[in-house]
């Protein structure tokens, strides 16, 4: 079955460009409708029904949220494309969404396509675009919610209960208030990206911990941090200096 897309773009180059790499390099995929600000792409999404849309987040009118915000009850996948790195791309990470940086690489949207065609649960997706429309709506840089993909599928978590995170390889395992456990399929470094903004500081290789949430730090034993749950974490000798002054800054 045949994907029905739409491209919001406001220069014209950038939308014919991204439909010749569709019919060219994505299969089962047709491009129904472009537009060029957020009044036309309202309504061309309400009259064309896309199973996805390609959805360019700074445009002259508005934004892409402001698009999305008109035509949330419509069922549709989003891959939000942009020039920049920025925040509105860390809260489209914190919602584990698909996004492309221009100029767009193939292989990428390939995999973006792919993507969309094999998304089932509608409900977990709508959920996901809510939790973006959510943190968006927050005082920059606080984002309030992230949306972890674990095997079992999406957990959507308050980052505020998150108490630290501990590398497990290519794997990350966050660990919660609610003393659960939950095990992630990608690297620390990609959390630690995401929520040092948060308050959030990586104290030693394994770990990225919620500095809200720690309870003491212990100088004796080569130094080690207490959390709020009483469990321990190691901290990196040339780490210790950092963590002082932020948690003194963060006290103040």
């Amino acid at each position: 079955m045949s994907l029905r897309a739409v491209i919001v773009e406001d220069e014209k180059h950038s939308r014919e460009s991204l439909k010749s790499l569709l019919h060219e390099f994505c299969i089962n995929i047709e491009v129904v409708g472009l537009a060029a600000n957020v009044n036309d792409a309202v309504e061309t999404i309400k009259s064309k029904k896309p199973d996805v849309i390609f959805l360019d987040i700074e445009l002259q009118t508005g934004t892409g949220f402001d698009i999305l915000q008109q035509v949330s009850h419509l069922n549709f996948e989003v891959v939000f494309t942009t020039a920049f790195e920025q925040y509105a791309i860390k809260a489209v990470k914190f919602s584990s969404l698909d996004y492309l940086l221009k100029p767009i690489d193939i292989e990428e949207l390939q995999n973006a396509v792919n993507k969309a065609q094999t998304i089932k649960n509608q409900d977990v997706y709508k959920k996901q675009l809510e939790t973006l429309m959510l943190n968006l709506k927050q005082q920059k840089p606080q984002l309030n919610k992230i949306c972890l993909a674990t095997s079992d599928g999406f957990e959507f978590v308050e980052v505020k209960d998150i108490l630290y995170c501990k590398a497990e390889g290519s794997y990350t395992t966050f660990i919660l208030k609610n003393s659960e456990k939950l095990l992630v399929s990608k690297h620390l470094k990609e959390y630690e990206n995401l929520l040092l903004e948060q308050n959030f500081m990586r104290v030693h290789n394994s770990f990225l911990i919620n500095l809200k949430e720690v309870k003491k730090y212990i100088k004796s034993d080569g130094g080690y941090i207490i959390m709020s749950n009483d469990d321990t974490v190691s901290i990196s000798r040339s780490k210790k200096d950092d963590f002082i002054k932020v948690m003194s800054m963060l006290m103040n």
